[in-house]
């Protein structure tokens, strides 16, 4: 499962101090001189590897720039670029998301990219739906690294060895509660639970919402659910643990916002929920060989999914070296030599010309993961409007209450009414 927590504070206290900072216009039409670039990005060791692998290309091709790289976890990640921001030191390089690309770039605290596009930013043949999910109000703010969408990740051995079969493409919310109870009333294996616990998963809940047509926020930025819908969804995995067909909840509390602290990958279960350029991880540190499939859905539902840019990334309004910095976003994104490294673990490539050149070099969890978006598509949806500002603060708010019905310190009627109170308190003060 992915989930994001930012210190929307300290973002807000970053927010003053940039409007009185000037920002950098971008430098164009000379020879990009040497440069020192800061660059930061969240994820996992396999991310890092792939990163630096490509980094170290880019400084090979290009005499006198080097690239100070720095990756951590989720958490870590967004507290520490809202401090750095509001200290005016900022990597030049930024990893964003979908979630919070218009907190930023409303803020000023990401730089416009438009008149890079075509001289040091060749992505024209990303296509208008790839450069519009990375704009805000008609501006480019990032370069789509990869579309991805959120499914289920499993062992299929596990299943199989519980005599269940495992869910797939179409599998109903009940029909999937029925294979969990089954597949823990049977298995004999360390992984007792069918699934994780993904009541703390808002973007599992994005997709039940969207299927019941509804929506986590609407376009005008406001709360796309009610109270009743929250309780619904938290019923749902109440009546799941009580069934023992997901993990209990101090199983579920060891999950730490990575792939390393699943429980699939810890091996309480078999199964859990994850961003699809995720796969490509989870399998690494799983010796078992995995697959994904979509998530469960709604009978008669609307689609769940929708394809996403799984990361983009930009560049801080105030760097020193924008035009650099805009060479190496295209160097990871539009070039294969530096795009044939990263590969598929931030999603599928944006770009036809790099999808063509990387599929035949792909391993098999990657071709896993190509061949998940194509068989994806009778389920998926139109992307959402961007998340308002504050939003991303919900992650968290979303995970703790979750987490006090998990441990009974809440009925999930309570957590419906307390999600909804939180998230318009947060919303009103974005």
């Amino acid at each position: 499962m992915s989930n994001f927590v930012m210190n929307r504070r300290r973002f807000l206290g970053a927010s003053a101090g940039l409007a009185a900072m000037p920002l950098f216009a971008p430098r164009l039409g000379f020879a990009a001189d040497a440069a020192n670039i800061r660059m930061v990005w969240w994820g996992s060791e396999e991310r890092a590897r792939r990163t630096t692998e490509a980094v170290k290309a880019f400084e090979a091709a290009n005499a006198g720039m080097s690239v100070e790289t720095e990756s951590m976890g989720w958490d870590d990640y967004w507290t520490r670029l809202a401090t750095q921001v509001a200290g005016g030191n900022a990597p030049d390089f930024m990893q964003m998301d979908y979630r919070y690309v218009s907190e930023y770039a409303r803020r000023g605290a990401i730089l416009p990219l438009d008149d890079y596009l075509g001289s040091v930013l060749k992505i024209e043949d990303f296509g208008k739906v790839n450069l519009d999910s990375c704009s805000v109000d008609g501006k480019l703010y990032g370069g789509n690294v990869g579309v991805n969408s959120f499914g289920t990740i499993l062992d299929p051995q596990l299943w199989q060895d519980a005599g269940v079969e495992p869910p797939t493409y179409g599998t109903s919310w009940d029909e999937f509660t029925e294979k969990c109870k089954a597949y823990s009333a049977a298995t004999k294996a360390k992984a007792k639970y069918a699934t994780a616990d993904a009541s703390g998963s808002e973007n599992l809940f994005e997709g039940w919402l969207r299927e019941n047509g509804k929506a986590l926020y609407t376009a005008d930025g406001e709360i796309g659910y009610d109270a009743d819908d929250a309780a619904k969804w938290f019923t749902y995995w109440a009546d799941m643990r009580k069934a023992k067909a997901c993990v209990p909840a101090d199983i579920q509390g060891l999950y730490k916002n990575s792939i390393e602290t699943s429980p699939l990958t810890l091996g309480y279960s078999a199964s859990d929920f994850a961003f699809s350029n995720q796969f490509v991880g989870f399998q690494k540190l799983n010796q078992p060989t995995l697959e994904i499939t979509a998530q469960p859905v709604t009978p008669d539902g609307k689609p769940a999914h929708y394809l996403k840019p799984s990361q983009m990334f930009s560049i801080y309004a105030n760097s020193k070296v924008p035009e650099q910095t805009a060479m190496l976003i295209n160097f990871l994104i539009a070039d294969p030599a530096g795009a044939l490294i990263l590969g598929v673990e931030r999603g599928v490539p944006a770009s036809p010309a790099i999808r063509t050149a990387l599929l035949p070099t792909l391993d098999a969890p990657s071709a896993k993961a190509v061949q998940f978006i194509s068989d994806l598509s009778p389920y998926v949806g139109d992307l959402p409007p961007a998340p308002p500002q504050g939003a991303g603060e919900m992650n968290a708010v979303m995970i703790r209450i979750s987490q006090e019905v998990a441990f009974e310190a809440s009925s999930p009627e309570d957590a419906g009414k307390a999600l909804v109170a939180e998230a318009q308190s947060v919303l009103k003060r974005g």
